[in-house]
């Protein structure tokens, strides 16, 4: 069938944010199953928080304040809670030196998140300033439910200033942590001013990348979520906190009345398409799948999300089964045929 006139017939061209859900879409056995929709199969609660109006005497009381406000949110049972670039130093009244605070992890900072992650099993990414063979860097260190240090990332692109106070700018190959709901990548303030931390992270499988920073980022944060197809979170000094989906859009970000905090769980068993020509397939996953999945899709940028809503039901045997291709494997396949081509 032609394309145009698809698209013009067809009941699935329907807006951004709309759940393709249609009844006539649904089988006879999908409309009367029991569908268990409280819990997703790959959801993760994320919680970030921005230090706009937190002070303190000095890095000391500054811990004090954070810990005591990453106390207040415990009972959403966040899976990861994400702190902005090196908190220690900003907001103080007393002025420190980056050779005063640094620290190798564990140590006298780091072992008091280590403590708080242990009990009450949460990941934290701690932003601040480390020390090696008397090289100094701005990192954020990852530590898991248990307390331990996974690693830290290292700033990439370390501004002028710094440099000049003797910090140094870290490996040009990110790391990604394997967590035990996905896999997570980690930026840092002036590294948003450059495409290759972002660009390799997605090439290792980064599925959540952490952006500790001094300043919001504004759009850019959302520019980078659906440019590299997963989710990036935002946590800062000054401004805006926010947590972005794979399409950029904003699930949950601070504000007037929430302050400090940002809150919202994410479902990471989703896939990310160009509509065209998987739109002609989707019919039939909702005719099996009813309840189970949900399709939306985006009629400007022509994206479509399929993401799970059952834990018996995976978003990569759908891909299989139904011969889709994610966004970045689609666009992989068409630069593969094309270079083959010029090469006649």
């Amino acid at each position: 069938m032609e394309r145009r006139n698809f698209i013009r017939n067809s009941a699935l061209g329907l807006g951004a944010g709309i759940t393709l859900t249609p009844s006539s879409m649904l089988s006879a056995n999908a409309g009367s199953e029991d569908v268990d929709l409280s819990k997703l199969p790959r959801e993760v609660w994320i919680a970030t928080l921005t230090l706009t109006k937190i002070e303190a005497a000095n890095s000391e009381g500054m811990v004090k304040e954070v810990l005591g406000h990453m106390a207040d949110i415990v009972n959403y049972k966040p899976d990861i809670i994400c702190l902005p670039e090196v908190f220690p130093i900003f907001n103080i009244s007393e002025k420190t030196t980056i050779e005063e605070v640094a620290e190798k992890p564990l140590g006298k900072i780091t072992s008091r998140f280590a403590e708080f992650a242990k009990k009450h099993k949460t990941y934290i990414i701690c932003p601040l300033h480390t020390v090696e063979n008397g090289k100094y860097y701005n990192a954020a260190v990852v530590i898991d439910r248990e307390g331990k240090v996974m690693g830290e990332y290292r700033k990439m692109h370390t501004t002028e200033g710094e440099m000049g106070k003797g910090v140094f700018p870290g490996p040009l190959e990110p790391p990604v942590f394997k967590t035990d709901f996905g896999t997570i990548g980690i930026q840092i303030c002036f590294d948003l001013e450059w495409n290759d931390g972002w660009e390799k992270l997605k090439e290792k499988g980064a599925e959540i990348v952490f952006f500790c920073s001094a300043y919001s980022g504004g759009m850019a944060i959302n520019t980078r979520a659906w440019q590299n197809k997963y989710c990036v979170v935002s946590s800062t000094i000054k401004g805006t906190a926010k947590i972005c989906d794979v399409t950029g859009d904003e699930i949950a970000k601070t504000g007037y009345w929430d302050k400090h905090w940002a809150i919202a769980p994410l479902n990471l068993d989703k896939a990310f398409l160009h509509t065209w020509p998987y739109v002609q397939k989707f019919k039939d996953i909702h005719a099996k799948y009813g309840r189970k999945v949900k399709i939306t899709n985006y009629d400007e940028e022509e994206w479509s999300i399929i993401e799970s809503l059952s834990p018996d039901v995976k978003v990569a045997d759908i891909l299989e089964e139904f011969d889709l291709k994610t966004h970045i494997d689609h666009i992989k396949s068409a630069t593969e045929i094309q270079e083959k081509l010029r090469k006649g």
